[in-house]
């Protein structure tokens, strides 16, 4: 069964961290390059972070340049958000994504969520 599972989400105070992770299942991990989205309540869905099927590739929202870093590990066919520097408008359900090939293009397979919460 095609899969995806996040993980990692929660409750964090203005400039703590957390690191999300998005563990795959049931295709080959390594063909496929990875998008992190977001959607806080009442908002559209925001693209945050996509990374490469091999990994050497990164680009981010412009909101979370310097604060964020996606990175993977095909071996454990996990990729994962590392999140710093936390700002209530970062507070969304976040999602990974699987997108066949050297980018994140059509976006084939969602997982379900995981929620983050920045707030004191």
């Amino acid at each position: 069964q095609l899969q995806l599972v996040e993980s990692g989400g929660g409750l964090v105070q203005p400039g703590g961290s957390l690191r999300l992770s998005c563990v795959a299942s049931g295709f080959t991990f390594d063909d496929y390059s990875i998008g992190w989205f977001r959607q806080a309540p009442g908002k559209e869905r925001e693209g945050v972070s996509c990374i490469s099927n091999s990994g050497d590739n990164t680009n981010y929202v412009g909101s979370v340049k310097g604060r964020f870093t996606t990175s993977r590990d095909n071996a454990k066919s996990t990729v994962y958000l590392q999140m710093n520097r936390l700002k209530p408008e970062d507070t969304a359900a976040y999602y990974c994504a699987a997108s066949h090939g050297s980018w994140c293009g059509y976006l084939e397979l969602w997982g379900q969520g995981t929620p983050v919460t920045v707030s004191s």
